[in-house]
């Protein structure tokens, strides 16, 4: 019991410094909050002052997957309800570009580098490159909010990028179950299964699920704001209802429910009356910090010391390559086809920014159940840890090198 309260009495300090000292850090402060949070974790952590620990090595997985799965669903639908309203719709091919060639391209490449360097199996490169293919929301979402953000950073590139990375955690679960499932079965069988089972049932179930609740809950949030049959302070957390709503549905039908929460969050968005739900979206950006941040410094207090250290200097020399070659030459190369990528300067941005985060560690968790492969937690953290430092001290600056597009600010 006491360690429960250790971990509360942190994860409230946290959020209340960071919340208060939020314009201060990101204006003044390089590290993102994020990074930030990954530090008190090694420090609080059984590497530092040991104030904080996980549970037995068995439930481990189990505990950080739930943890993971919440915050990327209440994330997922904090981008969703911060886009312009119909975004996806009207971007709809250059998003298909990035999630289907792009996704498949990264995660190509970041399997190969795996296998080529630390001498494992063919799928389990591949799965470890699945794991760390998807554009991170939650790191994107410090990247491309606040006032540095906004001064510098064209509209058109903040919306890509949320855009992408609100979408592609629930698109990349095909891409992780396909090696799992190959580990497992015969391959016939494994594909079988992938097509009918995952992309049909999983994939598709989760955008149906999540259109149908994300409408309806809108739909029922204007009948009674018409009717005035309740207060209006009874609205101030509707969408974070939704959020687990659509969570839970989607648990209960064994669907993708990352997915179902982004889509549920479109709808939302898109459905009659829903102009400006600035409420809304004040909630679930306060929902969301009171999440991510506690599990980024579980992140740190997570992180496999000993098997980094048998990783050696080829793990580092992997974290390297993953942050060069893994998203930058992918998306220089779709570039003709991303519409708001409208200069090389959007592209070089975009580009590098593509950070990993914790749909990584829900993905490489979900992994280790499946195989049994504490491997590839090991091989995924000190990714994740690569590209919080890479991306996390390079926000700010290349921020303000990048003059803004005054016609695009909003």
């Amino acid at each position: 019991m006491s360690a429960l309260y250790r971990w509360l009495f942190v994860a409230g300090v946290l959020v209340l410094l960071l919340g208060l000292f939020q314009k201060w850090f990101q204006e003044k402060w390089y590290l993102t909050e994020p990074l930030t949070a990954l530090a008190l974790g090694i420090a609080a952590g059984p590497a530092g002052l040991q104030l904080l620990n996980l549970p037995p090595a068995a439930d481990s997985p189990r505990v950080l997957t739930q943890v993971s799965r919440v915050t990327l669903a209440v994330a997922d639908m904090g981008v969703a309800l911060r886009l312009p309203r119909g975004y996806p719709v009207e971007h709809w091919r250059s998003l298909a570009v990035i999630l289907g060639a792009g996704m498949v391209l990264m995660g190509l490449v970041s399997g190969l580098l795996v296998w080529s360097l630390l001498g494992v199996s063919f799928w389990v490169a591949m799965l470890v490159g699945a794991t760390v293919t998807s554009t991170d929301p939650i790191v994107a979402t410090t990247i491309v909010t606040g006032p540095v953000a906004k001064r510098n950073i064209p509209g058109r590139l903040r919306h890509f990028i949320s855009a992408e990375s609100g979408a592609n955690d629930g698109a990349v679960y095909p891409l992780v179950l396909l090696p799992i499932l190959v580990l497992a079965r015969p391959t016939s069988e494994a594909l079988s299964r992938w097509i009918t089972y995952v992309v049909g049932w999983q994939v598709g179930g989760a955008i149906v699920l999540g259109a149908t609740l994300g409408y309806a809950a809108a739909g029922l949030f204007q009948w009674a704001d018409l009717g005035n049959v309740v207060e209006r302070q009874g609205f101030v957390a509707y969408t974070l209802a939704l959020t687990f709503a659509v969570l839970g549905g989607a648990r209960l039908l064994t669907v993708d429910a990352i997915l179902a929460s982004f889509v549920a969050g479109i709808a939302y968005r898109m459905a009659p009356g829903r102009q400006q739900p600035s409420t809304e979206r004040n909630v679930q950006k306060a929902m969301t910090k009171f999440f991510v941040l506690p599990t980024f410094v579980l992140v740190g207090v997570a992180i496999p010391w000993a098997g980094w250290a048998a990783l050696g200097w080829r793990g580092l020399l992997l974290a390297v390559l993953v942050l060069v070659v893994r998203r930058p030459p992918v998306v220089v190369a779709l570039a003709r086809w991303l519409h708001p990528l409208q200069t090389r300067k959007d592209v070089g941005f975009a580009a590098w920014f593509g950070p990993i985060g914790v749909s990584t560690l829900f993905y490489a968790m979900l992994a280790v159940q499946r195989t049994g492969s504490r491997r590839i937690w090991s091989i995924a953290s000190l990714l994740i840890v690569a590209s919080l430092v890479a991306h996390g001290l390079t926000a700010t600056p290349l921020s303000k090198r990048l003059p803004p597009d005054p016609a695009e600010r909003r």
